[in-house]
C-alpha cells in the first residue's frame, strides 16, 4: 500500500485517497484503530471519495479514468515533495519510455489506453521504498526506491510492474468492486492505511469492529491484482530488454528489508502477496538456474548503464533527505578503501551534490573533479558518462556560485562533445541552457535562442511546468510582457493552481485592452487557456460541492 508522503490525513486529496490502494512495493501494511473514528458523518480527518456519477458500480472508462487522474494531479503537484530533477526525472522517463514501447508490442497498450493515457513518471522526495500507480496512467517514484536499486534492471522491474497496474486496467476494476461495498467503510480503510505507514503497529488494531470483513475482501482482490502486475510486468520488463533478473534481485532485496521490519503478523491485512510468496513465483518464471544465478551474479558492473545508474541512485541519496545532519554525513563521505572504480566515483559525486546544498560550492567543485580523476580507472563508455553528468552539475554549481560567464563555456564544452549512448532526453540541457542564458547580462541573442528552444519544448510537452517559468522569465528579458504572462500562467496551471492561471490570464486582458497585432494573435491564445482552466476549475468545484 503506498502513501502520499508526509501528508496529513485531511490533506490527502479526496481522489487520490481511492487509489492509493493499486499502489506496490512496501512491505506491509494495515489499518489501525482510529481510523473507525472517521466513520462519523462530517468527521474532520475523513477522506472523501470522489463522485463519479454514472461511473459508480462499473468499471471507468478510459477518458473518465485520464480525467481522475488529472484530478489527482491537479490537486498533488503543489505538494513540494513532487520534486523536478531535470538530471533524475530524465532518466527515470528514458526507463519507462523502453517499457511503454515494450508494452505497446505486446498488446498490454491498446489504442483507446494509449491515446486517453497521460503516461507520465514523476518523482517523490521520500525514503521509502516505493512506487505507485495512479489513473490515468501517472506513476510516481519515491527517490527512495532509486536510491536502494543497484541497477537499472531493478528499477524498472518495479516500473513494469507499475505499468501493468494501469495497463491491467486495475483501477477501474477496483472501483467497481468498492462501489459494490459502503463508500464510507472505504474511506476508513484507506484513511487507516495511510496512518499506519507513519505507525505501522497498530495496524493490528484493525482486527476488532465490525469493518474487518469488508476489508478482508477488498485487501484479497488487490493482492490478486499484485499477481497479475507481477505476471504481466515480467514479460514487459523483459521484451523492453531488461535482465528479467532485475525483478528477482529486487525481490530479494525487499526480503531482506521485510527481515528488519516485518514480523511477519497479521498477513491477511497485507495488500501485497507476501514477499516470500513474490519470491516463489519470480523463481518459477526464472527457473531455480536463473533465480540462483541471478543471487550470485547480481547486476552487471561494466556497461555505460550501470555508471548511469550509480550516479543517478547517488544523485537520489541527496535530493531524498533535506535535512542539514544528512546532508553533513554525505558531503563528508570518502569512498570505502575495498569500493570499486564505480563506487569511489559514485560516492564522491554523491558529496559533490551533497555540499552544493549546503551551499559549499568551492569545496563541491574540487569534489567533482575528484570525481573526474577517479572516473579515469573505470572502462571508457562509463568514462563518458561520469564526464557528462559531473559537466551538468559543475554548470549547476557554477550558477549557484554566479560565475555565468564561466558556466557558459562550461555549457559549450558539453555542447560540442560527442554524443554518447545514454538513457537521457535533451531536456536537462535545454533547461540548463535557458539557465545559462538568463544569467547573462545583455545577451539577447541567447535570450532568444533559448527562448524558441522552449517554446518548441513547450509545445510537444505543456505540462512541464519548469520549461514554461524559464520561458516565462526569458519573455520578460526579450521585453515581451503579454508572451511572458501566458507563460507564467501555463507554469502555475501545470502545478495545478488553476485559480491563480485565471488571475494571471484576467489580468493580462486588463491590462492589454488595447494591443497590436501580435499581441491579439497571443491574446486569442489565452483566452482559450482561460476558458478551458475555468471549465476544469467548474468541475473540480462541482466534485467538491458533491462530497
Amino acid at each position: 500500500m503506498a502513501f502520499w508522503p508526509r501528508l496529513r490525513p485531511a490533506r490527502v486529496p479526496r481522489s487520490l485517497a481511492l487509489t492509493l490502494a493499486v499502489a506496490c512495493w512496501p512491505l506491509a501494511c494495515g489499518v489501525p484503530a482510529q481510523a473507525q473514528k472517521a466513520h462519523t458523518s462530517g468527521a474532520p480527518n475523513a477522506v472523501a471519495l470522489p463522485a463519479l456519477g454514472d461511473s459508480v458500480g462499473q468499471d471507468l472508462s478510459p477518458m473518465a479514468e485520464r480525467r481522475l487522474g488529472d484530478r489527482i494531479m491537479r490537486s498533488i503537484r503543489r505538494d513540494p515533495d513532487v520534486i523536478d530533477d531535470p538530471l533524475i526525472l530524465s532518466y527515470v522517463a528514458e526507463i519507462w519510455e523502453h517499457l511503454l514501447k515494450a508494452a505497446r508490442q505486446r498488446g498490454e497498450i491498446g489504442t483507446d489506453l494509449d491515446t486517453s493515457h497521460a503516461w507520465e513518471p514523476f518523482l517523490v522526495r521520500d525514503k521509502t521504498v516505493n512506487a505507485f500507480a495512479l489513473p490515468g496512467g501517472y506513476i510516481g517514484v519515491h527517490l527512495g526506491l532509486l536510491a536502494m536499486t543497484t541497477s537499472q534492471d531493478e528499477l524498472a522491474s518495479v516500473l513494469a510492474h507499475e505499468l501493468s497496474h494501469v495497463t491491467q486496467r486495475h483501477i477501474a476494476r477496483m472501483m467497481g468492486q468498492q462501489a459494490r461495498q459502503s463508500w464510507v467503510s472505504l474511506a476508513s480503510m484507506v484513511l487507516g492505511i495511510l496512518a499506519a505507514s507513519r505507525n505501522p503497529a497498530a495496524a493490528q488494531a484493525m482486527i476488532y469492529g465490525g469493518q474487518a470483513v469488508a476489508i478482508q475482501g477488498q485487501l484479497n482482490f488487490s493482492r490478486d491484482m499484485e499477481r497479475e502486475a507481477d505476471r504481466v510486468g515480467f514479460g514487459v520488463l523483459s521484451d523492453a530488454g531488461f535482465e528479467p533478473a532485475g525483478m528477482a534481485l529486487m525481490f530479494s532485496h525487499l526480503e531482506q528489508a521485510s527481515r528488519l521490519n516485518d514480523d511477519g503478523s497479521f498477513p491477511y491485512l497485507r495488500t501485497h502477496p507476501l514477499t516470500t510468496e513474490r519470491i516463489g513465483e519470480a523463481q518459477a518464471r526464472l527457473g531455480i538456474q536463473g533465480w540462483h544465478q541471478a543471487l550470485s551474479n547480481g547486476p552487471a558492473s561494466d556497461s555505460s548503464l550501470a555508471a548511469w545508474h550509480a550516479l543517478m541512485a547517488a544523485r537520489a541519496r541527496v535530493l531524498t533527505d533535506t535535512r542539514s545532519d544528512a546532508l553533513h554525513t554525505l558531503a563528508t563521505a570518502v569512498p570505502a578503501k575495498n569500493a570499486s572504480s564505480l563506487q569511489a566515483v559514485s560516492t564522491l559525486y554523491a558529496a559533490a551534490v551533497a555540499q552544493q546544498r549546503t551551499r559549499d560550492l568551492v569545496r563541491a567543485q574540487q569534489t567533482l573533479q575528484q570525481a573526474r580523476l577517479s572516473a579515469k580507472l573505470l572502462p571508457p563508455a562509463q568514462q563518458g558518462v561520469v564526464e557528462r553528468v559531473v559537466a551538468y552539475s559543475q554548470v549547476d554549481m557554477l550558477l549557484d556560485a554566479g560565475q555565468a560567464a564561466e558556466a557558459a563555456r562550461t555549457l559549450s564544452k558539453l555542447s560540442e562533445a560527442p554524443r554518447i549512448s545514454e538513457p537521457l532526453s535533451p531536456r536537462p540541457d535545454l533547461l540548463l541552457r535557458a539557465r545559462v542564458a538568463l544569467a547573462q547580462h545583455a545577451a539577447p541573442d541567447m535570450w532568444q535562442d533559448a527562448a524558441y528552444r522552449l517554446q518548441t519544448h513547450v509545445s510537444d510537452h505543456p505540462g512541464d511546468a519548469s520549461a514554461w517559468a524559464l520561458l516565462s522569465e526569458l519573455w520578460q528579458h526579450l521585453n515581451q510582457p503579454l508572451r511572458a504572462i501566458r507563460a507564467e500562467a501555463e507554469a502555475v496551471a501545470a502545478l495545478g493552481d488553476l485559480p491563480g492561471a485565471i488571475d494571471r490570464i484576467q489580468g493580462a486582458v486588463r491590462r492589454f485592452r488595447q494591443p497590436d497585432a501580435a499581441d491579439v494573435i497571443e491574446l486569442s491564445v489565452m483566452d482559450a487557456r482561460l476558458k478551458a482552466w475555468q471549465r476544469q476549475q467548474r468541475e473540480d468545484m462541482r466534485d467538491e460541492a458533491a462530497q
